[in-house]
């Protein structure tokens, strides 16, 4: 018998033990049955029991870590004495055996257990990404119901924009697919949403808008109602947010900056008196602050809303209007095309050239093309000049340097080009809520959304009036308003400016006085914006005390081996006694402990400069700069302040 039908046969002998596990697993739109995912559990742990079955052979067959704790395993770990009959029995295998059976069903049981938990800690983190986000498909449920859509309709248009609502849309698709595959009516398809959506304040939602449709209440008064309770509602939400985001900020400085300054100092008096201290010190170094502060920066950006660059996909019609005129293909044009084809690339190699800074400004990912080469060609001439690798230590104390540089060559510049692009993005960002006031005012008194636009071409709305000078532009030439919106929302492609475009464009599709909507829409861009600013306010003092924290970090570091560990070199070893405290000095690696707590700060330097990028901002990329900054305050620290 097979593993599936085992599981599959206990899952249906005790429905109600694997219930929760069900509805989880539904919740977080987990695309398998209980018993496949159980079956995937248990060979994923089994998978990870083996890996850490392994991991423990190999520390436990380490003779140099034996040497080092002076005796043999079983002396260190069982101080037991064993009978005088078992002196031919393989006991010290016999207990590796045993330590490696108790490592794998260790670790099978907890990543099982971890399997288990792991679809309602992703339901969690789903509710938190609705409760966050709901205030503005709420909105744009408005706009369409204003202009006259069915219910089905809104749904499906909301479910169509799953890159600029996120997971809001991700629930509203379960409905469509109700609706479209399954037959149920719309009514049917919100009550099945509302027995599997993990959010309970949507939940609410469903309901109230059920009641009003089976009443024959106003739906569109609803929604604008709503709209504004939820952009209130949405303050709190963040709030419970940012407290648990300053716990995960409280947690990473006591665990992954405090523990292990505490375990430096203690593995350093450790050395002197012999042991595995710069076995563990590698641990730490190279694998606890990596692992660990690997964990927090997945931790952080599972339970922060996405702020990602949105998608639009936009499909192209070919017109068949006439389809009995008959359409003759006349030689000769093929020139013409092929100028304009090479106007095109001169053209953007000669904006290029004229403004090198503007194409970086736009896409600050291209630094990458730049600056990755240069760095390679760097690490190979410095790896070739390399002193010989019969001294470690001297190979590593030349190349470690080298390796942080070169990661600062592709850093900085990616950072830097970053911030520019952000700030440009935040400076029109900000004006956007009052662009918004202004056309609704204008059309709120009779004039078209087009006509609002050449008025306000001549208003000062910071960086957002080149952009209103393009839009004009467009118009002028012939585009809709539409489309001219939407290739703003391309130019600039931010999640704020595509939801606030999206919601103009769908309401002006379905009525022409969209005042109403407009304040709406406002209302919900200056929300948005000010949740922005609460939490780069709240979150400052978290980033401010990643620096404290790094920086108290490197000053007992630099103290440890600028003023202890160089008064060891002075100790005439000759004169230490065989046994005792300070037995270890004789021993003692000054160099390796040096280049360990140099390493520890290189690292604490990376991971703490991009946890606290994701703190305040919650982005990866703009934690680059607090790396950058914190790597080179490093180096120049240990190469020439020590």
């Amino acid at each position: 018998m097979t593993l599936p039908s085992l599981i599959r046969g206990r899952v249906v002998r005790d429905p109600i033990r694997y219930h929760t596990l069900r509805a989880d697993i539904v919740s977080a739109r987990i695309a398998m049955t209980v018993e496949r995912y159980l079956t995937r559990a248990i060979l994923v742990s089994a998978v990870i029991g083996v890996g850490i079955a392994v991991i423990a052979a190999l520390i436990i067959g380490q003779p140099a870590l034996l040497k080092q704790t002076g005796g043999t395993l079983s002396s260190q770990v069982i101080p037991l004495e064993f009978p005088a009959t078992l002196a031919g029995f393989p006991v010290q295998l016999l207990m590796q055996a045993v330590a490696i059976l108790i490592s794998f069903l260790l670790g099978a049981v907890i990543a099982y257990s971890l399997a288990l938990r792991y679809p309602s800690l992703v339901k969690k983190n789903r509710a938190t990404r609705i409760n966050l986000s709901l205030h503005t498909a709420v909105a744009y449920m408005y706009a369409m119901r204003r202009g006259g859509a069915q219910l089905l309709v809104i749904f499906r248009s909301i479910s169509d924009n799953a890159k600029i609502y996120g997971e809001v849309a991700l629930e509203f698709r379960q409905m469509v697919r109700d609706a479209d595959i399954f037959g149920y009516d719309v009514i049917t398809a919100i009550h099945h949403l509302m027995e599997t959506t993990p959010s309970i304040k949507m939940k609410e939602f469903l309901e109230d808008m059920v009641s009003v449709v089976e009443s024959g209440g106003d739906l569109t008064t609803f929604l604008s109602g709503r709209v504004r309770l939820y952009q209130e509602d949405a303050r709190f939400e963040q709030r419970q947010f940012l407290n648990f985001l300053g716990m995960i900020a409280e947690s990473y400085v006591s665990l992954f900056v405090a523990g292990p300054l505490f375990l430096i100092i203690i593995m350093v008096v450790m050395g002197m008196m012999g042991g595995a201290a710069i076995f563990q010190m590698n641990l730490v170094a190279y694998a606890l602050l990596p692992i660990g502060s690997g964990v927090f920066i997945v931790l952080i950006d599972l339970v922060t809303p996405a702020d990602e660059i949105s998608e639009r996909f936009t499909t192209a019609r070919v017109l068949k209007e006439y389809r009995d005129v008959r359409i003759e293909k006349k030689d000769g044009d093929e020139k013409f095309f092929a100028k304009l084809a090479h106007y095109d690339r001169v053209r953007n190699i000669r904006q290029f050239i004229r403004h090198p800074m503007d194409s970086f400004v736009k896409d600050y990912h291209r630094t990458l093309y730049a600056t990755l080469p240069v760095a390679i060609v760097y690490l190979t001439i410095v790896m070739l000049n390399a002193p010989s690798m019969r001294n470690l230590e001297l190979f590593i104390d030349v190349v470690d340097d080298q390796i942080f540089i070169c990661l600062l060559i592709v850093l900085i510049p990616y950072g830097l080009f970053y911030e520019l692009w952000r700030r440009k993005v935040r400076g029109i960002e900000g004006v956007i809520p009052d662009f918004l006031e202004r056309m609704a005012g204008i059309n709120q008194v009779g004039l078209t959304i087009a006509q609002a636009i050449s008025i306000l071409v001549n208003t000062n709305l910071g960086l957002l009036s080149y952009e209103i000078k393009r839009i004009k532009r467009d118009m002028d030439w012939g585009a809709n308003f539409t489309d001219a919106l939407v290739r703003f929302e391309q130019r600039v492609s931010t999640p704020l400016i595509a939801r606030t475009v999206t919601l103009v464009t769908k309401a002006n599709e379905m009525s022409g006085t969209i005042g109403d909507v407009l304040t709406i829409a406002s209302s919900d861009a200056r929300t948005v914006e000010t949740l922005k600013r609460e939490r780069l306010a709240e979150m400052f003092i978290y980033t401010a005390i990643v620096y404290l924290s790094f920086f108290v970090f490197l000053f007992v570091v630099a103290v440890l081996t600028n003023q202890f560990l160089t008064m060891f070199d002075k100790i005439n070893a000759t004169n230490l006694p065989a046994t005792g405290a300070l037995a270890g000095l004789k021993n003692l690696s000054t160099q390796v402990f040096e280049r360990l707590m140099y390493h520890t700060c290189l690292v604490q330097a990376l991971f703490s400069g991009i946890i606290a990028g994701q703190m305040g901002e919650s982005s990866i990329a703009s934690g680059v700069k607090h790396s950058c900054l914190m790597i080179a305050i490093a180096l120049i620290t240990f190469n020439f302040v020590i």
